[in-house]
């Protein structure tokens, strides 16, 4: 994105900054820093801190902000709110994510622990800020997306502190993280920048892409192989095995009235609660659940993956189950994938099994797709 703004833009551009997972090809003008995903580091926290620097000293020229905004955003541009540390924000990203809280969720407290978040980089840039968004959140709600570091935040203290109450309890969060939420509650820190607010009356977002275009392009990919393409609009959502086994009933009543061979895709986001000491990620869970399914069906494989690349704290993407799946694991005097799925350790399952999906990070990310074909 840096470097497609250096080819539109030219020396309309004076500096910026790149945060990346990793450090990235260097992009004339760019500062590079790599921060931290899913749970922000220290990278993070330089890098937030960098980018509110060119945000005000931006204003301060009178010149427009671009922000270009990918997935992960939130955790690899982090700069915590005062009274809260590095440390605190990791251990509350930590205990969310493995209660299994969804990304409205996760967000909304991110954005009341945060100094950049919630409109707060665009109150920064109150000369003009301009942010094109590719969304990685299902919905494509910008003040979601990154933690909508430059739109307007609908979301209070209130709400943020109720879903630490919703997921594990105050008692499992940092004190100082209670403490600055409850602070807000009563209105003795200023709340996010909200819907109104003058400071944010030069700044433009736009969605630029989303699920719906990887979806385009797994079907046209799928037409050209002469497949017969259904695509599922909804959004495949919530817990991993309850979506998986969900999605596995709904391509059974479909079979009938599926030409072959048959490719149906969809897309989304589901969230894992983590209760075993495995490893794994939400689409090597979702393949996993569906493997006792696939079984029964005849010369059928899915594949589900994240299009960036990552899955959980793992090497994959994802992984694919077929209907030979549970016959081979058998074979090879593997557990059954219920025992795989209590201890959340489906990357073990499926890397004895080579089914493991390796692409490597891919550089975007808008969400999870999956893909089944029905031969």
């Amino acid at each position: 994105m840096a470097a497609a703004a250096v080819r539109s833009l030219g020396d309309c551009i004076l500096n910026g900054l790149i945060v990346s997972p990793t450090m990235t090809e260097s992009v004339s003008r760019f500062e590079l820093i790599a921060g931290g995903h899913p749970i922000p580091t220290e990278g993070s926290e330089m890098a937030g801190r960098r980018a509110l620097e060119l945000a005000r000293d931006a204003n301060a020229a009178g010149r427009l902000v671009l922000v270009l905004i990918s997935g992960g955003a939130s955790a690899l541009m982090a700069l915590p709110a005062p009274g809260v540390s590095l440390a605190d924000k990791r251990r509350t990203t930590d205990v969310l994510l493995r209660a299994g809280a969804d990304i409205y969720a996760l967000n909304t407290v991110r954005k009341h622990l945060s100094a950049i978040k919630g409109g707060q980089l665009a109150a920064a840039a109150a000369s003009g800020c301009r942010a094109l968004a590719i969304s990685d959140v299902v919905g494509d709600d910008p003040s979601v997306i990154g933690s909508g570091p430059t739109v307007p935040d609908p979301s209070t203290f209130a709400e943020a502190l109720g879903i630490l109450e919703r997921f594990g309890g105050l008692a499992a969060f940092p004190p100082a993280v209670v403490s600055v939420l409850s602070e807000g509650v009563r209105d003795a820190r200023p709340e996010t920048p909200k819907p109104g607010d003058p400071r944010l009356a030069h700044a433009d977002t736009q969605i630029i892409g989303g699920r719906h275009h990887a979806m385009q392009g797994a079907a046209s990919a799928a037409t050209s192989r002469g497949y017969h393409v259904v695509v599922l609009e909804p959004p495949i959502v919530g817990d991993a095995r309850t979506a998986a086994r969900e999605y596995v009933g709904q391509l059974s009543q479909r079979l009938p009235n599926l030409d072959r061979p048959a490719c149906v895709i969809s897309s989304g986001e589901t969230t894992v609660r983590v209760t075993g000491t495995g490893r794994g990620g939400r689409n090597q869970e979702f393949a996993l659940a569906t493997a006792d399914a696939l079984a029964s069906f005849e010369t059928a494989a899915l594949a589900s993956a994240g299009t960036d690349g990552i899955d959980g704290p793992t090497d994959a993407a994802g992984a694919i189950a077929d209907n030979t799946t549970i016959d081979r694991a058998r074979r090879r005097g593997l557990e059954p994938p219920i025992d795989y799925l209590h201890d959340n350790n489906s990357h073990a399952f499926f890397n004895a099994l080579d089914d493991l999906i390796r692409t490597g990070p891919t550089g975007t990310n808008v969400g999870d797709l999956q893909v089944f074909l029905l031969a």
